[in-house]
């Protein structure tokens, strides 16, 4: 077995090799002369910024000795976090997480490390280092998973912002194993948990959750909106909101709407569309302020639309046409419009038409798409356009929207929405061309192989 030179020993042959003295490395690293000759003799510890101007000045990738470095300089030396951190960091930036994991393993035998473990996980997850950034998070929380602690939570928040993406079943599961750690947090951290949880369960169309967590939100938004300004509270420095204060509250009856007109009622809903309608209760007047407020306004008059057309009072639809034309977002409205179509037998080609550009440009960009709202929203979208041509007769254009809609389906990993693809399908099954039948049934094939794959069995237990 070959045994590895250690650091100092392959510094040393490079120069004798390379027939470059000390004195001329040391210019060529920008290295004082003693400092190359202490780590060459094994007299001088070396820091991760040494390290790396003494590989690059050897023509070597930057990480070459690192995990040599763990070993030399790190488990066999003393713990010193000021050398400790720099070298975690650089590894981060290079993408080493075996070499992040050797040292964290390390140091969390040692419990006044698991704090400042925590704080660079904080510096990397501000400076978007994800994956290192989880790996610190998992590893200080699971050494704490016995505390009932606010650090613990705030790992678990970050983790659960880290890992949602657009596979839905894994944004259902990581959400589960967050939410019971939301009250832990800090009161302001809590109000964006609670939205981003609501986010979440609402890209899921799970409505009672989004129900349950708006209302939690609504009310710790106005209970600390009324410390602030009837005791003139200071928020907690580190504490800031991502959003005023205000926004929490009107956000969350907004969400409480959209839960209550996604369930069929109706006039709950409408109660809360009023209230962050009227927003005169808000004290403030920045500029930031006035921003949000002319947004609500404005979300409250098309929500009010949507609401009387998802109720049954069709005659709101050209108002809302007219509203939308002039609006640069419209594909939530357009699917309201296609949901109002199906549910209550309207004839909305006119409008199709209209927003055909828009339609199509919106199919061209999908990909564009990574959060987990809006490409959930893009499937339904042409789930319900198909299922409104199908119904019409229109089958090889109703199969095409159907298809489009499954293949997305099946790459976001919706359940519900694969579902009743391969539902809308079969109802229509006859009116197939073969050649249709052959392509869906292939897709569908891929799909149930995949998932049959995962199942697994059981053992035993007589």
């Amino acid at each position: 077995m070959e045994i590895t030179p250690m650091i100092r020993t392959e510094i040393d042959r490079y120069l004798k090799h390379q027939g470059i003295t000390m004195t001329e490395f040391g210019h060529m690293t920008d290295l004082n002369v003693g400092t190359v000759s202490g780590i060459v003799t094994g007299n001088r510890s070396i820091s991760v910024n040494q390290l790396d101007r003494i590989t690059a000045g050897m023509g070597l990738p930057p990480d070459y000795f690192y995990e040599r470095y763990v070993e030399e300089c790190i488990i066999e030396s003393p713990l010193n976090w000021r050398k400790i951190s720099p070298f975690l960091f650089r590894c981060a930036e290079l993408g080493r997480l075996d070499c992040i994991q050797r040292v964290v393993s390390i140091l969390l035998d040692t419990p006044i490390y698991i704090s400042l473990l925590f704080e660079l996980a904080e510096e990397l997850f501000q400076k978007a280092y994800q994956d290192p950034a989880a790996l610190l998070y998992e590893n200080v929380a699971e050494s704490e998973k016995k505390q009932h602690s606010e650090r613990l939570a705030v790992c678990q928040y970050r983790l659960f912002s880290i890992r949602i993406g657009k596979d839905q079943a894994q944004n259902l599961q990581t959400a589960a194993k967050f939410e019971p750690f939301v009250d832990r947090l800090d009161e302001f951290e809590q109000l964006d948990a609670l939205k981003d949880l609501a986010n979440v369960y609402r890209s899921l169309s799970m409505w009672d959750k989004v129900y349950k967590l708006s209302c939690q939100m609504c009310k710790l938004g106005q209970v600390q909106y009324d410390l602030i300004h009837n005791s003139k509270r200071e928020m907690k420095p580190g504490k800031k909101l991502s959003r005023p204060l205000f926004v929490y509250i009107a956000y969350a009856e907004l969400l409480c709407a959209n839960a209550c007109d996604a369930r069929g009622k109706h006039e709950q809903a409408l109660v809360h569309i009023r209230r962050y309608a009227d927003l005169n209760w808000v004290k403030e007047t920045d500029p930031d302020t006035l921003h949000w407020l002319g947004n609500f306004k404005q979300w409250a008059k098309i929500n009010t639309y949507v609401n009387r057309l998802m109720s049954g009072d069709v005659s709101v639809l050209p108002d809302y046409v007219e509203y939308i034309a002039g609006e640069k977002e419209i594909f939530a409205e357009l699917l309201n419009i296609i949901e109002a179509a199906n549910q209550y037998n309207v004839n909305v080609d006119h409008i199709l038409q209209r927003f055909e550009p828009q339609i199509a440009a919106y199919q061209e960009v999908s990909s564009m798409y990574t959060k987990q709202f809006l490409p959930q929203q893009y499937v339904r979208f042409w789930y319900k356009v198909a299922k409104y041509s199908l119904n019409k007769g229109r089958y090889p254009y109703g199969f095409k929207c159907l298809i489009i809609a499954f293949e997305k389906a099946v790459t976001i990993n919706h359940g519900l929405l694969i579902a009743n693809c391969v539902g809308l399908f079969s109802h229509f099954s006859t009116h197939a061309a073969p050649e249709t039948q052959i392509q869906f049934q292939s897709m569908h094939e891929e799909v149930w192989q995949r998932y049959d794959k995962k199942d697994g069995f059981n053992l035993s237990d007589s």
